[in-house]
């Protein structure tokens, strides 16, 4: 619901207001600037400490902005700021409250620019995050601080439009049809002055009153704002073309100066249309929810609910050809399930109890019932909308430069304008009215608008296109960089491979002990490593049994160890049995035999010896070789980074193609080596899927999570987050990125080379003030749907 404080109650009709507040449901909120927190490493170390606090609810992380939202009971921060201070955390609490503006005439850098201004130095105002795209506003404020915000709002002529309801959220609205029918008037009223000024052979008393008609009907709005921006000081497009069609009546242009403003008008209003196209292409995605599912009763009856109000833990029946409207797990049935608006999986997949399934995909076949894992703010789905409407608020490189450029260029071409208009007929006596009539066209020519919005409807644009086919990128900067990528650094389990190994060899090395398949079992089965999982699902199945371990202690990087019957035992690899020195030369034969094979070698130890050898080995993804080939192609290498030994990690890369292998890789290893490529000069992706790689992923340029459907951390922290487990996603990345970058370099020019080349006719005399503007906005709508084309992709 939309909130205001009695003081601000006047202004929040101009300005729809969402509160982010779930502190009836859940407790307090705060947030807190970590300017050390960079990677996944700080925020598991924040997570660890901060959920032993009694009264802690929630963590919420933005690794990208350095923000943490914790939600608590707590009466008061400081055993929140003690504690992440107690681990070497640099923090800073913000604002107690946020709040989103939806502000529906906030359509491009000229409005965000004019907001600046005003709320920037405002008492109260911590943040201000602007998302363009989604017509929205961040505020991050003290309480008191909202009502004054609202005003300066309601100053300046923003946000007057009214909104949906809260709900919509950020889902920004379309521009009403109704502003059609006086364009239509305006433009008509224009043509008809310029038909008369041309019948009577100048102006008349109808050349003047139809000219007047048509600026008012079409360009007040116009006026409106270049008035308000001149009165802040602030020279945005609506100011210079305020002064450009002002200009051209007080010298008696009066068609022209119509015609100069129905264009813009008219070029303005279509640019908001094809706009409206790119805001909306993620939030589209919401429709494909359920409003409404069936839902068992406490009676065993079912009944239909409203999605929003299903509860944790309820059984929802699904029939064939129904959307899922939850995430949630299998309990009942079986069906194949089109995962497309989440994976982006052209094949539906075959769904069993226990198989997780998520708000928004399609059941194609069969009958299930599931339990739900998940609310309706908190799907797979309503994080991934969630996520590239953040990433589209973020600044690409490109869009930075630009921005930066539109503020020196505006106010630079407004200068020479003026001096065009004054210098020529003071200094050399040339007539006032030619250099005053080019100093117009100056002005019109001088509007940035074509430049400025090139860049966010194209990354937006690219951002969708992502979303759709399952690849989520978390901001512009990494759509951008992914153009350059030249490594791509690979993690085998689970990325190159299915990472579901079996045991394919058993060799007991210490014959006096018959009990050690039991061992291994036993200390297997308390680890969640797919090895280990291989090697506990291999004893079950041979009648082993298991035994209790004490003192058990994962070994990161190396295997694990324990002590059964008071007795110490390990279970790891070939690294951490030459550490403990029981790699004995009678062994070494066996280990490079199974290596060679493409096996990894997992050995069970006592503290004196190597009592027996597994051989694992994994099934390489179908995908990989094609992905691998399709990365060659591209003229990307590859480099295969694993805690196997090197005679697996050789066979594995030969296999699927990639061009280096390192194995033995501990998670210090593998960031080791993306440093060095990346001090090579290399652009560097990591592709992983478990926390060993949360070091090289933070460290390498774009990082790639495998497999990130339903799993909070993985959309949450990754670079780029693939949402299921198909390699070749990787390549489409950097295909589209490519596609990216060729656009953004088309509009920058197109756009700047429109403005040089009217520049050039200015001077020459032979550019008229509505041949500018038609050219000047006529660029806009070019580089508009030009960004728009890589929804097609």
């Amino acid at each position: 619901m939309s909130t205001c404080s009695s003081k601000g109650c006047s202004a929040a009709n101009n300005a729809t207001v969402v509160e982010k507040n779930e502190s009836d449901l859940k407790g307090a909120q705060t947030f807190f600037r970590i300017e050390n927190m960079d990677c996944p490493t700080e925020e598991g170390l924040i997570r660890n400490s901060l959920q032993k606090i009694k009264g802690v609810t929630a963590l919420d992380f933005n690794l990208v902005q350095r923000k943490l939202k914790v939600t608590h009971t707590l009466s008061s921060t400081a055993p929140l700021v003690v504690a992440l201070s107690a681990i070497g955390m640099q923090v800073q609490e913000l604002g107690g409250h946020r709040t989103t503006l939806l502000i529906s005439k906030m359509d491009c850098p000229t409005e965000e620019g004019l907001i600046r201004k005003k709320l920037h130095n405002m008492a109260g105002i911590e943040e201000l995050q602007f998302n363009l795209m989604q017509r929205t506003l961040t505020l991050t404020h003290a309480p008191e601080a909202l009502a004054l915000a609202l005003a300066a709002l309601q100053e300046i002529g923003l946000g007057a439009e009214t909104q949906g309801s809260a709900q919509d959220g950020a889902q920004s609205q379309p521009t009403p049809n109704a502003s059609w029918l006086p364009m239509a008037f305006s433009g008509i009223t224009a043509v008809s002055a310029e038909v008369v000024h041309w019948a009577n052979g100048g102006n008349n008393w109808m050349v003047i009153a139809l000219a007047l008609v048509a600026i008012l009907s079409g360009g007040l709005d116009t006026y409106k704002k270049g008035w308000i921006a001149l009165r802040n000081r602030n020279l945005n497009m609506n100011a210079l073309m305020s002064i450009a069609v002002t200009g051209a009546l007080a010298i008696g242009q009066w068609p022209e100066a119509a015609m100069v403003m129905f264009l813009f008008a008219l070029a303005e209003l279509i640019e908001q249309k094809s706009l409206d196209r790119a805001r909306n292409a993620i939030r589209g995605l919401m429709d494909m929810t359920p409003e409404i599912a069936t839902v068992r009763q406490a009676d065993g009856s079912w009944a239909e609910m409203e999605a929003k109000n299903i509860p944790l833990g309820a059984v929802i029946q699904v029939r064939p050809g129904q959307r899922i409207a939850l995430d949630g797990k299998l309990i009942s049935g079986q069906s194949t399930i089109n995962q497309a608006p989440i994976t982006g999986e052209s094949v539906p997949v075959e769904k069993g109890i226990g198989d997780t399934v998520f708000a928004g995909t399609i059941n194609d076949a069969g009958s299930f019932e599931f339990e739900v894992t998940a609310r309706s703010e908190s799907t797979t789905l309503a994080r991934i909308i969630h996520a590239v409407e953040e990433a589209q608020g973020s600044r690409a490189p490109t869009q930075r430069f630009v921005d930066q450029f539109a503020k020196i260029y505006t106010p630079a071409v407004f200068v020479v304008a003026v001096l065009v208009a004054l210098m020529p007929p003071l200094a050399f006596g040339l007539p006032w009215y030619d250099w005053i009539y080019k100093a117009l066209v100056l002005l019109v020519v001088a509007c940035p608008c074509a430049l400025v919005i090139s860049t966010p409807v194209t990354i937006v644009s690219g951002l969708a296109a992502a979303a759709r086919k399952g690849i989520l990128i978390k901001g512009g900067v990494y759509l951008e960089q992914g153009h350059k990528l030249n490594w791509l650094a690979l993690d085998k389990t689970g990325t190159l491979t299915l990472g579901k190994p079996s045991v394919t060899d058993y060799l007991p090395s210490d014959v006096s002990q018959s009990n050690t398949l039991a061992i291994a079992t036993s200390l297997a089965g308390r680890s969640d490593h797919p090895v280990s999982r291989a090697i506990s699902v291999y004893g079950d199945a041979h009648a082993a049994g298991r035994n209790e371990v004490d003192n058990f202690r994962a070994l990161l990087g190396r295997g694990v160890e324990g002590s059964i019957d008071a007795t110490s035992y390990w279970l790891g690899n070939y690294r951490l049995a030459t550490e403990r020195g029981q790699v004995a030369p009678e062994l070494t034969s066996q280990l490079e035999t199974l290596e060679r094979q493409g096996r990894t070698a997992v050995m069970l130890g006592s503290a004196k010896h190597v009592l027996a050898i597994f051989g694992v080995a994994d099934t390489v993804r179908e995908t990989s070789r094609q992905a691998i080939a399709e990365l060659h192609e591209l003229n990307v290498k590859t480099i295969m980074l694993t805690g196997d030994n090197v005679h697996t990690a050789q066979a594995i890369a030969s296999e699927v193609g990639i061009d280096d292998a390192r194995g033995n890789q501990l998670p210090e290893d593998k960031l080791q080596v993306v440093e060095a490529l990346a001090a090579q000069g290399a652009i560097i992706g990591m592709v992983g899927d478990g926390i060993n790689d949360a070091p090289a992923l933070a460290k390498a340029h774009i990082g790639f999570a495998m497999g990130a459907a339903g799993t909070d951390t993985a959309i949450e922290t990754a670079d780029v987050a693939l949402m299921d487990d198909d390699l070749r996603k990787v390549p489409a990345f950097v295909r589209l990125s490519r596609s990216t970058a060729t656009i953004l370099t088309q509009n920058i020019l197109l756009a700047l080379g429109i403005k040089a080349v009217f520049l050039v006719l200015t001077f020459t005399g032979q550019a008229t003030m509505w041949m500018a503007v038609f050219a000047d906005m006529g660029a806009s709508l070019l580089v508009v749907f030009n960004g728009l084309r890589l929804l097609r992709k």
